[in-house]
């Protein structure tokens, strides 16, 4: 009996460490990828653009790096209620940003940096 006892418990015991194990590897390994991962923002990105006449208009005569363009925009856009009501993908243009927009009345989200790379040295 009592090797049957022995035989069932060193059975448990094994189970039970054979679950936990996976766990912590798997826990280690998220935490080695998490590292390797982080990300560092592009030097591109963060290199200071002059903006064009007409963007300077919305945004300040100050060079600023891409991401704060965009953002600046947005403020702008947001500020003045020009996304539009039913289609919120797409933007409306005031005069300001008409002249940005290349003379279009309503320009996508989407092509809002193809619009910006044209405006910015």
């Amino acid at each position: 009996m009592a090797k049957k006892a022995s035989k069932k418990t060193a059975k448990k015991a094994a189970k039970k460490t054979a679950k936990k194990a996976p766990k912590k590897a798997a826990k280690k390994s998220a935490k080695k990828a998490a590292k390797k991962s982080a990300r560092k923002p592009n030097a591109a990105f963060m290199a200071p653009l002059q903006p064009s006449p007409a963007l300077s208009e919305v945004i300040g005569s100050k060079p600023l790096p891409r991401t704060e363009i965009i953002k600046k925009i947005w403020d702008y856009i947001k500020k003045n209620g020009l996304q539009d009501k039913k289609n919120r993908r797409m933007i409306n243009g005031d005069a300001k940003l008409k002249t940005v927009f290349g003379g279009k009345s309503q320009v996508s989200m989407f092509e809002l940096a193809k619009v910006v790379s044209k405006h910015v040295k």
